[in-house]
């Protein structure tokens, strides 16, 4: 008699499905390139609309005429770094070796309201030239400025974003030079250019097993209830296996889409702000940022954009923009 068998019932594709640890990502993973960069930036999610481009993939049916996409817009006020992180590589992994900040940090009340930085002397500096040759990566100490931006926010977000590049002496000097100083989106990115978009979702609480795993209803003659699993599991082994769909927590999820191209980086958001503003959001005040496609995260979420650690094999062309609804 043939074996009966079937496909599981319930997506694992991720696990676990918990809450992230904090309303904005943490990003352990960057790529490396030969050139000296940095390699990521972050705005503030404003919301959606469309805008018609020219379609230069080649193979595409539609190629070289007019097609409309859809576009998320990004606020991205200018980032300050304040201090530079070093790591060293242990049998553990990377771990931080020492810090410096910005001498102008403990001035600042916003950021005293979230961190109680470490001292600023350069002898922590010239400890890091002591030791480049047991240095692997140096990281910047970042936080935004969204009483900048169109939030009614004052509280900034505080992240590192890595430096690359091979030489690790010609690394320290340009991280020397940004300390202290504001970053621009044009600084980082260009138009054209892949990038990785990591954030949060939005948050839906307790849910069961059909919205959060995608099980089959059962039938009316199941047992008193439709929108369950039907089963446990087996007799043996005498516990609930971790791969069994049960209800839990849905959303607030850490999440990475890979490869949205940036399609256009304004200077001034009036251009692309609706007259009534954005809803749930308000106006564009800065730079901001089209990107193709959606995003992880409701409006207001911040979104850290990450330079591609596996983009296409294609070459990076400006897109030709005819039309943007506001």
């Amino acid at each position: 008699m043939v074996r009966h068998s079937k496909p599981r019932a319930g997506s694992l594709a991720f696990w676990p499905r918990k809450r992230a640890k904090r309303i904005y990502p943490i990003v352990k993973t960057w790529p490396e390139t030969e050139k000296t960069r940095i390699l990521g930036f972050a705005g503030y999610k404003a919301g959606m609309t469309h805008a018609i481009i020219l379609d230069t993939r080649k193979g595409s049916p539609t190629m070289g005429e007019e097609i409309s996409v859809p576009v998320t817009v990004l606020e991205c006020p200018p980032i300050r770094v304040i201090g530079i992180r070093a790591y060293e590589e242990t049998h553990d992994g990377y771990a931080a070796f020492t810090e410096v900040w910005d001498e102008n940090v403990k001035k600042d009340k916003e950021l005293g309201r979230k961190i109680i930085p470490g001292d600023y002397n350069t002898k922590k500096a010239e400890i890091i030239e002591k030791n480049l040759n047991k240095i692997k990566k140096l990281r910047l100490i970042v936080c935004t400025q969204p009483k900048h931006s169109g939030l009614k926010k004052k509280k900034p977000e505080i992240f590192e974003i890595e430096v690359s590049g091979n030489d690790i002496h010609e690394k320290w000097e340009y991280c020397k030079g940004l300390l202290g100083k504001e970053l621009s989106i044009k600084d980082v990115f260009r138009e054209g250019e892949f990038i990785d978009a990591i954030g949060v979702t939005k948050g839906k609480g307790t849910a069961g097993p059909v919205k959060r795993f995608g099980v089959k209803i059962q039938t009316r003659k199941a047992t008193k209830k439709r929108r369950h699993i039907g089963s446990l599991g087996s007799v043996v082994p005498r516990r609930v296996l971790w791969t069994v769909p049960m209800a839990g927590q849905l959303g607030f999820f850490k999440r990475t889409e890979f490869n949205k191209r940036i399609l256009k980086i304004g200077e001034e958001g009036k251009n692309i702000t609706p007259k009534s503003g954005f809803v749930n959001y308000g106006i564009v005040k800065n730079e901001y940022v089209l990107l193709e496609g959606s995003v992880p995260g409701p409006k207001k979420r911040l979104i850290i954009m990450r330079a591609a650690v596996r983009p296409p094999k294609q070459a990076i062309l400006p897109p030709e923009i005819r039309y943007v609804e506001k």
